[in-house]
């Protein structure tokens, strides 16, 4: 319910600008070290891990078109989801909460204004924005941390590593992460901001919230992310 009033206002209402330029700035901005954080050390991680098995088998060149597509289709965009859904998603039923328990949202409605226009919209349109310039940041980071695991460091020859994601990783494998990074964007958004409205009138409730809201948007993501592999593995389907 609470996702099909924040479409319908986003589209019918006028657009709060100056606060959705602020959230941007929170979601977007300020997530960028975390997330590329977390690209780098998976795509390193995943790249050492692969390189040491596909060793034995004398594979060593599928090493970089595996990792590529691996943060592509998967490590990106659900490790970024994790770390806005603890970081973003938190803060935001934090916010909330506090507003609930502080009576700000009830002054909002003695004031006509709609407290879903005013302060779920901006948050959900930002997080629908950020989330995939995010998830492109954490794939970059992590292929490149791959390379440099892979190659420098690990002796991977580094023509043939450029040579297979060329030859097999295809535009698709970041539609792919994209779509996926919008559809998460928006459950932790849904998630997150009810968690924060819905809180009780007590001071536990805001602590209670917080760690609703970042639990329940995770588990929610990591099931979602099954169907959705699913789905767009029919839309795209491996040549």
């Amino acid at each position: 319910m609470l996702c099909g009033q924040t479409l319908t206002l986003m589209l019918t209402r006028r657009l709060r600008w100056r606060e959705l330029l602020r959230q941007l700035h929170f979601v977007g901005v300020h997530s960028q070290f975390v997330v590329l954080t977390t690209g780098i050390f998976t795509g390193a991680v995943f790249a050492a891990q692969i390189q040491f098995q596909f060793a034995r088998l004398g594979m060593e060149s599928a090493t970089g078109v595996v990792v590529t597509i691996a943060m592509c289709r998967e490590l990106g965009p659900v490790f970024t989801a994790l770390m806005i859904a603890g970081r973003v998603g938190s803060a935001m039923a934090a916010e909330l909460a506090t507003m609930k328990v502080t009576e700000q949202i009830d002054a909002l409605r003695g004031l006509a204004v709609n407290p879903i226009d005013y302060l779920v919209v901006p948050r959900f349109l930002a997080l629908l924005i950020s989330g995939p310039l995010l998830v492109g940041l954490a794939i970059a980071g992590g292929i490149l941390a791959g390379y440099v695991v892979a190659v420098p460091l690990l002796g991977v020859e580094g023509n043939y590593y450029w040579d297979r994601i060329v030859l097999f990783a295809e535009a698709k494998d970041v539609w792919i992460g994209l779509i996926k990074a919008f559809l998460f964007s928006m459950i932790i958004a849904v998630i997150s901001c009810h968690q924060g409205l819905k809180a009780e009138m007590t001071t536990e409730a805001v602590g209670r919230a917080t760690t609703d809201a970042a639990v329940n948007s995770s588990i929610a993501v990591l099931i979602s992310n099954f169907f959705f592999t699913l789905v767009l593995n029919i839309i795209f389907p491996v040549d």
